[in-house]
């Protein structure tokens, strides 16, 4: 599968963040658009599936197919720059700055804010005939996902937001490795297998993904889910994106770089 070692496609994730901090603000806004809306459609897909089948298992081994189709658009995550980005900076890479990575991130924010926002709007609309229906089975399981993972952790305070911190944090550990994954082979059929396997692991295990969310919140008060756009916020949004960036940085990007780039002094063997 045209496989590349270690060292060839960690030095490959910090060129790729030192491009997208040059990238220009339209192009950085096109692209995370498309990645937030791809993604969306990717995660109605899963729980359709997930309803039609009765098997939570059959929408995750499907919810990669977005995934992969985005990056192999070329189009950016807020997931993905978490992890990319800062390597830049850590390796001193000439002009990158901690206000680039943080105006690459907020740019990317709102592309991907954006282009979920658009496929709320559109499937709750689909779902509701114009809002004149009940939004179906599908679009009740979506209002009901809104109201557990906000409502749900809220009814225990700290530790429930902990716990959005933590499930961030371990899905952006998975999904990170799917960014890597589309950098460490040279043929498509390796990208995707690459890719595939991680995405999986964290869709089946319920982990909070702050672009899912992006799509799942908003779409499930379109259609009548029980809770608030500050609810929304406060006990999802706001701690998973700091988990995102916390596992993606301390799990994948820092361990790979530090390790395969910024290797330790070989032992010296004394006989």
């Amino acid at each position: 599968m045209s496989y590349l070692v270690p060292s060839e496609f960690v030095t490959k994730m910090v060129d790729a963040g030192e491009s997208k901090i040059y990238m220009s603000t339209r192009d950085t806004l096109i692209r995370a658009f498309m990645a937030g809306a791809i993604l969306a459609l990717a995660a109605v897909f899963a729980v359709t599936v997930t309803v039609q089948t009765g098997s939570p298992l059959v929408g995750a081994m499907l919810f990669p197919v977005g995934f992969i189709m985005l990056y192999l658009m070329g189009f950016d995550l807020l997931t993905g720059v978490f992890v990319l980005t800062p390597l830049a900076l850590l390796d001193k890479r000439p002009g990158v700055t901690v206000k680039g990575v943080l105006r690459n991130w907020g740019l990317v924010f709102l592309g991907n804010f954006g282009g979920a926002l658009l496929v709320a709007f559109m499937v709750a609309f689909m779902f509701t005939m114009g809002f004149s229906t009940d939004p179906g089975p599908v679009g009740e399981k979506i209002s009901h996902v809104g109201e557990s993972r906000t409502l749900g952790y809220a009814e225990f305070g700290l530790a429930g937001w902990l716990t959005i911190f933590l499930r961030g944090m371990l899905c952006n550990w998975m999904v990170s490795m799917g960014v890597v994954g589309a950098m460490i082979s040279t043929s498509v059929s390796g990208k995707v297998i690459a890719m595939w396997m991680p995405i999986m692991l964290f869709f089946f295990m319920g982990f909070e993904h702050s672009v899912v969310n992006m799509f799942l919140f908003p779409s499930a008060m379109i259609m009548g889910g029980n809770f608030s756009v500050m609810d929304y916020m406060i006990w999802n949004e706001i701690p998973t994106a700091l988990g995102n960036l916390v596992g993606g940085l301390a799990f994948t990007g820092l361990t790979l770089y530090t390790t395969h780039v910024r290797t330790g002094a070989k032992r010296v063997l004394v006989r």
